[in-house]
Order: structure tokens, then C-alpha cells, then sequence
């Protein structure tokens, strides 16, 4: 997060007397192929979802994303139910989702980030949201608890929700279990609401930030890369790839690929979307262009964007710092800021 972007989230949260600020960051995970085995290991799953904390001071309510983005407007009915505890001071870390026709639906998540408050009031009649709750940073007594280890964090969460008497439907209590097997069988078991597993070393502090004491293993290999330029679909004037990039751990944009897989449909959309973004550098570190082997005649035919989109793509492999071939677009990903999408995603620096 820029300094000018913390700051303004900090003015932001003067009337908040928690002991963790707004802009806090969540702890992130490291993707990992493997999940891994062995004592101090909890596993979680990875739900379908806007990461988001909670924050309640009073009868003040914020949700903040992984970006420290405000989320409140767009999810009133969680900011209603949060308000309705009996704990008045707390911060939860946990997964925004809502589930339709018995799934959890991204689509409709992305739908509520609409500016007209009576559209997000209209879409969270027809579809609430709900909030399933993972960590607990801040106990109902205003206690900080980050630096606590996992295993009493956890331990507090849980005497949390048994104090609800019950919670409200909005608001659930994530599973762990600490046995690897059991962990696999969510794949199965809890099915398309599910997006991998997350095994969090129990002994640790809450790693604000930090990639250090999370993992998360992922039934498919993606990333989530920032658009820094794109490409004209052959004797067309409508977007035909797009160009990914990653942040080094020098601050630089670094090309790492391309997607093309856009439906037909989107196109004259996006290519307007990017043609409003278009002009700066696009990448500040490798771009698209230089000696290699993926190079072809057209590899300098492409426009550079300011950096601001951010995708979810799949990909297969990563040889010589970028995806071999390429990749599959998933959905956009307008809960993350580009400076989170970094080369540490897919192994590298």
C-alpha cells in the first residue's frame, strides 16, 4: 500500500479506538503444491471469497479488504449483522461470500461493488452475503492478540462464537482440523465452495502481512497478475491478449505473460476499459518485447496501461521467470491492489 493510500485510511479510522489500525494488513500464504504434513500444522479451508477484517468499535462497523479497501457500502446486511452482537469491541479476520443455489458465487461478490446504494441494497435482498470467520485479532475486551500464537488465537475465536448463543446466520465459524487427511477430503466433501486448503503453523504469531507462517495448496496453479498492457486481436481494433505482470522485490512491474482466452462478448468493454488506461511505462522491470525464446514478430505491438486491474489467471508452468504458455483467464480480481501481485506467487523474487 502507498503512503498517501495508508494515510488516508488511517483519517479514515480516527474514530476507531481499537488497538489495530484500518489499514492493518492480513497475514497472506505462500503457495505451496503440496500440503504440508506433521505436528503444528491447523488446516483450514480456502473459501471462495473477499478476504476481509472486521472491525467493530461501538456501534462502529468497518470491512476492510486485502488492500485495506472499505467494503461496508457494499455489504450492509454483514455490517447489520456484526452490529447486532453482544461484543462491542473486536477485529475478526475472515472470508466475504454468498452463496446461490447452494454454491458460492464470485459473480454476484463482484456484482455488489456498485456505486448506487439502492443496487447493492436490491442485490443483498435477493442474495445475502455472509461472513465466515477464521482468525480473531482484537478479543470482545479490546484485548490484542496477534501477537499470541495460532493455538490461542483459535482457542479464542472459538469461546467467541460459543458466547453468541447462536450466531447469526450471517456469520460462521470456519473449520480446522489438524489431521492432513481429514483436510484433503473438503476437496470432496465441501466441493465448489471451496478454492484449496490453507495450513497455518500453530505455534506462530499472526504474520501481518507475511507470507511466513501460511501456506495454501490449490487444486489448480494460479496467480493473480496485474494488467500492464495489451495487445490488438490480429487486423482488429478490440483488445486480443492481455499482458500480466508481478512485482519484484525491487518494487518493478516484471512481464510474466499473456492470457487470450477473453469471451468474445467482453471485448469491446475491456478494449474501452483499457484504452482509458492506456500510456506509462506498463512494466518498470522486464517487458514484453526483449530476447527470448516466446518472441515473435509482434512482440512489440503492444500498448502499455497504468496499472490498476488485477486478474486471476491458470496457469500450467513457470520456466525462465514467466508462464511457459499461455494462460487461462479466471475473473477479475477487484478486491486485491496491483502491489500485492508479486513474484513470490509463483516461486520467484
Amino acid at each position: 500500500m502507498s503512503a498517501a493510500k495508508a494515510a488516508a485510511v488511517r483519517r479514515q479510522g480516527d474514530a476507531i479506538s481499537l488497538p489495530l489500525p484500518l489499514c492493518y494488513a492480513p497475514m497472506e500464504a505462500r503457495p505451496v503444491e503440496e500440503l504440508p504434513e506433521g505436528d503444528g500444522w491447523q488446516y483450514e479451508p480456502k473459501w471462495d471469497g473477499f478476504r476481509c477484517l472486521a472491525f467493530r468499535d461501538g456501534d462502529i462497523v468497518d470491512l476492510r479488504s486485502k488492500s485495506a479497501q472499505p467494503l461496508a457500502r457494499y455489504f450492509p446486511d454483514l455490517v447489520a449483522a456484526l452490529r447486532s452482537l453482544a461484543p462491542r469491541r473486536f477485529v475478526l479476520d475472515g472470508e466475504i461470500v454468498i452463496p446461490v443455489d447452494g454454491t458460492l458465487s464470485f459473480e454476484e461478490l463482484q456484482l455488489r461493488l456498485h456505486p448506487a446504494a439502492s443496487r447493492v441494497a436490491k442485490l443483498a435482498a435477493a442474495h445475502p452475503s455472509r461472513y465466515i470467520a477464521f482468525d480473531l485479532l482484537v478479543g470482545p475486551g479490546g484485548d490484542r492478540l496477534v501477537d499470541q500464537p495460532l493455538s490461542k488465537r483459535r482457542a479464542a475465536l472459538e469461546d467467541f462464537f460459543a458466547a453468541l448463543e447462536p450466531p447469526p446466520p450471517a456469520l460462521e465459524l470456519s473449520p480446522t482440523v489438524t489431521d492432513v487427511d481429514a483436510a484433503r477430503r473438503w476437496l470432496d466433501d465441501i466441493g465448489t465452495g471451496l478454492d484449496g486448503i490453507i495450513a497455518k503453523r500453530r505455534a506462530l504469531p499472526y504474520a501481518s502481512g507475511e507470507r511466513d507462517a501460511m501456506v495454501k495448496y490449490k487444486t489448480l496453479r494460479t496467480a493473480d497478475c496485474v494488467v500492464g498492457g495489451f495487445r490488438y486481436g490480429s487486423n482488429s481494433r478490440l483488445v486480443g491478449s492481455l499482458l500480466l505482470g508481478l512485482y519484484g522485490a525491487d518494487g518493478k512491474l516484471n512481464h510474466v505473460g499473456f492470457t487470450s482466452s477473453i469471451a468474445a462478448k467482453d471485448k469491446a468493454d475491456l478494449t474501452r476499459r483499457l484504452e482509458a488506461i492506456a500510456g506509462g511505462p506498463g512494466f518498470t522491470g522486464k517487458a514484453p518485447g526483449g530476447p527470448s525464446r516466446w518472441s515473435t514478430e509482434r512482440s512489440g505491438e503492444w500498448q502499455p496501461v497504468k496499472p490498476g486491474l488485477v486478474v486471476e489467471v491458470r496457469y500450467d508452468h513457470v520456466s525462465g521467470g514467466r508462464f511457459r504458455h499461455g494462460t487461462r483467464f479466471l475473473r477479475w480480481r477487484p478486491d486485491k491492489a496491483p502491489e500485492q501481485c508479486r513474484m513470490d506467487q509463483i516461486g520467484l523474487e
